[in-house]
């Protein structure tokens, strides 16, 4: 059998969503935003918060996300702290990826022990602010092994809710 490469005409659209919600601090980057989107589609991740207002009517974001903003259930907030609250009380675990003095390697973490997830993601030059770290039930980091302590928003993203989403497939 030939192997052959998949094009968009092969994609089949699984309609799951997981019950996990991406809480974006600050992250104002339209790149990032659109990469953001697309991520969250590609993994089936059930709704994106924004805690700073983003015009995603721009170019950038839409093509960067190939449109997927048109199809993420997201939200706006001006209380960060007041959406968190009631993601909790939603019954969500509250976690952040950040690198902290108690946080947790991402591939350490028992994911399945919780039902729902809510991902606190940080600002592409000041990461999670102190208010909304001290909100979190859990942190969690990625461990660097190179020279530099962080990674692209997105990209470290991406790494989390792989390993998130992996755990209830």
């Amino acid at each position: 059998m030939k192997n052959r490469k998949l094009n968009f005409a092969d994609h089949r659209n699984s309609n799951k969503k997981f019950p996990v919600s991406v809480f974006a601090d600050n992250i104002t980057l339209k790149e990032n935003i659109g990469s953001l989107f697309r991520l969250c589609d590609a993994l089936a991740i059930e709704h994106i918060y924004f805690s700073s207002p983003s015009d995603l009517s721009g170019n950038k974001v839409g093509k960067v996300s190939r449109s997927t903003e048109k199809n993420v259930p997201h939200s706006f907030t001006h209380t960060p702290l007041d959406t968190i609250e009631q993601l909790r009380q939603d019954g969500y675990t509250i976690i952040s990826l950040e690198l902290t003095t108690h946080s947790i390697k991402v591939q350490d973490f028992d994911f399945g022990a919780t039902e729902k997830i809510c991902l606190i993601l940080g600002s592409e030059t000041k990461g999670v602010s102190d208010e909304l770290l001290s909100a979190s039930d859990h942190s969690v980091h990625i461990p660097m092994l190179g020279i530099n302590s962080s990674m692209n928003v997105v990209s470290a993203a991406a790494i989390a809710l792989f390993e998130i989403t992996r755990n209830w497939s």
